[in-house]
């Protein structure tokens, strides 16, 4: 490298610029010797960021995943995850006296005793709902946009293994605290393992360590929750939000500048840089607001766990709320055959159901692709309204996961509505099956509603309620045409989502090899049935840009070519 005379004669000073001291830049020079980093970060600083608000989704279940990290390694200090029983003798005095585990003891410890305990601990706790809530609408908007297609489906994958961690683990922290209600979960726990055919029994036996409850699932949950899940999850996040979309850059809405090849946006450094440790803040900022204010998991008002205490009310958190619906709606089935009963009642809502919806997660992704035909590479997202079949599909599993969970408090809907306990359980039965189809048929028509006013709007102009008469007497609405910013979502070209699929007609009487095919004429109507109401995208004005994407000269937005 040539040295700079104005910079004092240093290699790498900058023209009239201060050199970086000999420290920083041996360490740097030594660093990219070893690991070739120099190249990375100079690309990283350049990257471009999509500024748009969904894009925070991800970044609010990362950052809650940080503080679920920090205020749990503060609890371990303190948290003693044994079944020994022991007599109570702390500050609440309304269970001073009372026999209960150790480790209830401990969390009653944090609660009362432990300096800022109980704001940690609520910290914890809150973090928690807030990852699988941010989680949960991030999957949503993945499947929604499309960002689950190529080449994304590892992410996609990823993605659906952590939220099935996360929702593990929050049952198994949540039952740590050896409380009747947490107690309670985990007896469900135990009917749902023993409720398997043939390997039931042993599960239980494993799991447990005996007979429930036995004296191991403390100490057994306690090295998952802490250990195991935290480490796999620690190993996935950075490769699924920062390794693999690094790699294949970001997903973009369909917009001026936004293209199939290009990224609109601001660059990593120091535009991202200073927004996102902004928002990590707030994060921070608004976990312990919630854990100062407002109370939950009060542990001390349940009690120690008893197997013989019966109680009505109680609720599971909100992400095991469906599982819990799934239980309580489901009729007292069984089947009884060569000496052995399955529990249906148990086996369908906790085993199958579940089952079902994940692995429909899973390979949606490659059904999709099947069905469409579509195997290009996507970068830019499709806006839910322009492809109204997987709009479709996606609101009729939003339904049918809010039903399920809705019948999982079905007790206190009862109770607030004064209605019978068995004619919400039926309503749910009903509604489960019933709520998905309707919200599909709603929200498809919502989007070829949609798609016919961007068509309008496209050809015609946004209506300014101005009525103007004519000389000849006519009167008609003055329409203000859109700028180029706001219109190119509708108007700019992007990939197909399909390609057709039809079976060739018969030629002279003979079929084509297709046609002959049951599994390829199914193949055949899905992509019709998928192709039907596709977004039209209309021409653009003859006085707009050809492309749509060129940027101004001047513009603070960075542009990465892929």
């Amino acid at each position: 490298m040539a040295e700079n005379p104005a910079a004092g004669g240093r290699p790498g000073a900058r023209p009239g610029g201060r050199a970086p001291s000999k420290l920083v830049d041996g360490s740097a020079r030594a660093v990219d010797e070893r690991f070739g980093t120099n190249g990375f970060v100079r690309k990283a600083m350049r990257k471009a960021f999509p500024d748009q608000w969904t894009f925070l989704l991800g970044e609010i279940a990362m950052y809650s995943f940080v503080v679920i990290l920090l205020t749990g390694v503060y609890l371990t200090l303190f948290f003693k995850p044994s079944m020994h029983e022991v007599i109570y003798n702390g500050s609440y005095t309304k269970l001073q006296g009372v026999k209960m585990s150790e480790a209830y003891a401990s969390t009653l410890e944090i609660s009362f005793d432990v300096r800022g305990g109980l704001l940690v601990r609520q910290m914890h706790h809150w973090s928690t709902l807030i990852f699988m809530a941010a989680i949960l609408i991030h999957m949503l908007r993945n499947f929604f946009t499309g960002a689950f297609r190529k080449p994304r489906e590892l992410n996609w994958l990823i993605g659906i293994l952590m939220f099935i961690l996360v929702m593990l683990n929050g049952l198994f922290g949540y039952s740590l605290p050896d409380d009747l209600l947490s107690g309670t979960g985990l007896r469900i726990l135990e009917g749902v393992l023993a409720a398997i055919p043939l390997v039931g029994t042993y599960a239980v036996m494993f799991v447990f360590g005996g007979e429930y409850p036995g004296t191991d699932i403390i100490p057994r949950l306690y090295i998952v929750h802490v250990l195991l899940i935290p480490g796999i999850l620690a190993a996935l996040i950075p490769l699924h939000a920062i390794v693999l979309t690094w790699r294949q850059t970001h997903t973009q809405f369909p917009g001026k500048g936004s293209s199939n090849t290009t990224v609109r946006g601001y660059p990593f450094f120091p535009v991202f840089i200073a927004k996102t440790t902004a928002f990590f803040l707030w994060v921070i900022g608004v976990t312990a607001l919630l854990a100062a204010f407002f109370q939950i998991n009060p542990v001390w008002l349940f009690g120690p766990y008893d197997p013989g205490a019966i109680s009505s009310g109680s609720q599971p958190d909100w992400y095991m709320g469906w599982l819990e619906g799934a239980l309580r709606t489901m009729p007292g089935w069984e089947i009884n055959a060569w000496g052995h009963t399955v529990t249906m009642s148990v086996v369908v809502p906790a085993l199958v159901v579940p089952g079902l919806l994940f692995t429909g997660l899973a390979v949606y992704p490659f059904l999709e692709r099947w069905v469409t035909g579509d195997h290009e590479i996507h970068h830019l997202l499709d806006r839910p309204r322009d492809v109204p079949a997987r709009t479709g599909i996606g609101v009729a599993g939003v339904v049918f996961f809010g039903m399920l969970w809705l019948a999982g408090g079905n007790d206190v809907l009862a109770e607030r509505f004064h209605i019978s306990l068995f004619a919400t359980t039926w309503f749910f039965r009903f509604a489960i099956i019933l709520g998905p189809i309707i919200g599909y048929i709603v929200a498809y028509r919502i989007c070829v509603g949609l798609q016919r006013r961007d068509l309008g709007v496209a050809a015609h102009g946004l209506e300014t309620g101005v009525i103007r008469m004519s000389p000849d007497g006519k009167f008609s609405e003055v329409e203000r045409p859109m700028t180029d910013e706001a219109i190119a979502a509708i108007t700019d070209p992007r990939p197909a989502v399909a390609v057709p699929l039809d079976v060739p007609p018969p030629i002279e009487g003979v079929e084509s090899p297709r046609a002959r095919s049951s599994v390829k004429r199914v193949r055949a109507a899905l992509n019709r049935r998928f192709r039907a109401d596709l977004v039209a995208v209309p021409e653009r004005h003859p006085d707009e840009d050809g492309n749509g994407h060129a940027i101004t000269e001047g513009e603070s937005e960075s542009v990465s070519r892929r």
